[in-house]
């Protein structure tokens, strides 16, 4: 079921996050996650994509194990920035013999290594969109940054760059963690001033530790409310402690946008399906079809 028909069939979408397991692990090591995130009856799973796009990547066997297997519904991360035409048309290949038809097209990050070449035919996630549109019947995400982008300091050109990544065919938009709903719902605002009318997944990721949390504001610019600069103040060295009080936050989130009627919330699980069961345990009004047996 493509993604967008989801939207239309309820609200808010639920949905987690999961990344492949490390190259010299077998692909079975991710069952135990995906066996504790079933329970909980997501209605899509989503799988990044290999470091530096490269092409040992288990994304797509992922997703199809997702899809097929465990029968929900796949949603596969694909990148461009290192890739050229034939390892995406591979790719694109691949999405389809696996009966796949969600794709959140990414540009990617870049490797500090990287030298772009004349075979690197994609610049942008627009390019890669627009190549998916060209080869297949895909149900396109795209990404999106409450905050705006690290690498932007113009907030009004991500939206003219978000814009044209609709236009271009991406139906639905994921968007980058955020600790602060408040500024979520600005953005949403923003959206519609644009005229983007993609249904958005809110991004949630709840805080594990202190090493964690300065990781998150270095790589996505993530701003931190003074309630949660306390309270890794008050449980850094007390990493249970700080893990609890981390989903409860998350959970506080996750329930406020609910209240405010949010189109998905997309929960950055890190593989632990306990995370996302301790957020959504904690929702004073149970997420319809989710958690019905907890």
């Amino acid at each position: 079921m493509k993604i967008t028909k989801l939207f239309n069939d309820k609200r808010p979408v639920i949905s987690f996050e999961i990344f492949p397991p490390k190259k010299e692990l077998p692909i079975s090591s991710i069952y135990g996650a995906l066996d504790g995130l079933a329970d909980l009856n997501p209605d899509f799973i989503s799988v990044t994509y290999g470091a530096g796009g490269t092409g040992s990547n288990k994304t797509i066997e992922i997703a199809s194990i997702i899809k097929n297997k465990y029968e929900i519904e796949a949603l596969a991360h694909l990148t461009c920035i290192t890739s050229n035409k034939e390892v995406i048309q591979q790719n694109i290949k691949a999405l389809q013999e696996n009966n796949l038809e969600n794709v959140l097209a990414l540009r990617g990050d870049v490797p500090s290594d990287f030298i772009r070449r004349e075979e690197n035919q994609y610049q942008y996630g627009v390019d890669l969109i627009k190549e998916l549109k060209g080869y297949g019947d895909f149900d396109i995400g795209a990404a999106v940054y409450p905050e705006g982008h690290i690498e932007c300091d113009d907030v009004e050109k991500d939206l003219q760059y978000l814009k044209e990544k609709e236009a271009a065919g991406a139906n639905f938009l994921v968007s980058q963690l955020f600790f602060d709903n408040e500024i979520f719902y600005g953005f949403l605002e923003k959206l519609k001033a644009y005229k983007i009318e993609s249904k958005v997944l809110a991004g949630v990721m709840p805080i594990l530790s202190k090493k964690q949390v300065e990781k998150m504001i270095f790589m996505c610019g993530a701003s931190l409310p003074a309630k949660v600069i306390r309270l890794v103040s008050k449980y850094e060295h007390q990493p249970e402690l700080l893990r609890q009080a981390g989903i409860e936050y998350a959970a506080e989130q996750v329930a406020d946008l609910i209240a405010n009627e949010v189109d998905g919330i997309h929960i950055y699980t890190m593989n632990q399906p306990d995370i996302a069961k301790g957020i959504l345990k904690r929702q004073k009004k149970t997420v319809t079809g989710h958690i019905d047996k907890f």
